[in-house]
Order: C-alpha cells, then structure tokens, then sequence
C-alpha cells in the first residue's frame, strides 16, 4: 500500500479514535482498555511533548489515515533517561501487514534521531505474536518478560519489554 508519513494534528483526532477504539474494544492487542473519546485525543494531541514524535500514515491517493505512531520521552522527573523514548504503534484492523507499520517505524526513527534519541522501548502484549514480531522486524530485541503487568477483563496478561538502539 502506498502511503504518506506526516506529523500527527489535532484535527486527526477522530482518524485516530476510529483505528484506536476498535483495537482497544477487540481486547487482545493492547493494554488500553477503556475506548477514547475524540476531545480526549484532540487533547492529547495539543499538549503532546516537544520532544516527542507523533506520526501518522496516510493511505494514497485518498489520504483517509490508516495508522499512527507515537513516541515519547521514557521520563521527565530526570534527564538521566533523556535519550531514551517509549514507543506505541497502532494500523487499523483492516490494514495491518500491508507495510504501514513499515512506513511509519523509518519515519519515526528518522525524526527520533534528529530529537535526541538513542533508544527507544516498549511493551508489547506477550500474546500478540503479530505485533512482537513486527518489532523485532524493526530491529528491537526482547529484554524481558513482566509478568502478570496487564489485567484486561478479568484476565492477566504478560508484557514483553523490548528495545532499539538507533
């Protein structure tokens, strides 16, 4: 699929609710698990960090937004973990492994390069095998397991905690 990377803004809002919702409602890719409202993204949107990336994936020609991806500084209480930033990645359902993901990672850490950063880390369900191995495509590396770090609908959940150097 052919795709255009730009900058997240706030009128992508609803765009990025209507990927986000569905995935968080599914109940088996992520560790959301209350749906988000489109103020409350038009929100995070406005007050996202100057150091942070925030990138969107826009399907060609009709730019209808497909996937997004954000990145932010681990911590901000020290700057001791300046170099380091966490990272989220969503595609929409109907569009995952169609390279969007692809898309958006080389864009990310592009930017994340010119912002600063020398590592980036995340945490991915343990039982989502499509998501974990889309990271490791990227280059990141398994550094552990936590255990029991998620409790979605009653049910715990391990997060596998990996990372990449840029």
């Amino acid at each position: 699929m052919n795709v255009l990377v730009r900058e997240a803004r706030v009128d992508d809002a609803a765009a990025i609710v209507s990927i986000l919702n569905p995935i968080i409602e599914a109940g088996v890719y992520t560790a959301f698990d209350t749906p988000l409202t489109v103020d409350a993204e038009r929100e995070y949107i406005s007050n996202f960090p100057q150091r942070g990336v925030f990138h969107v994936a826009l399907r060609l020609p009709d730019r209808a937004v497909v996937g997004f991806q954000s990145l932010e500084p681990f911590a901000t209480f020290t700057h001791a973990f300046d170099h380091v930033g966490i990272i989220g990645t969503y595609v929409d359902i109907l569009y995952q492994r169609q390279g969007i993901g692809k898309s958006l990672f080389e864009a990310t850490f592009e930017t994340a390069r010119t912002k600063g950063y020398e590592k980036i880390l995340t945490y991915v369900r343990a039982d989502n095998a499509g998501a974990l191995a889309s990271y490791l495509q990227r280059g990141f590396h398994i550094i552990g397991t936590a255990q029991r770090q998620a409790k979605i609908k009653g049910t715990y959940v391990d997060e596998i905690i990996i990372e990449r150097f840029l």
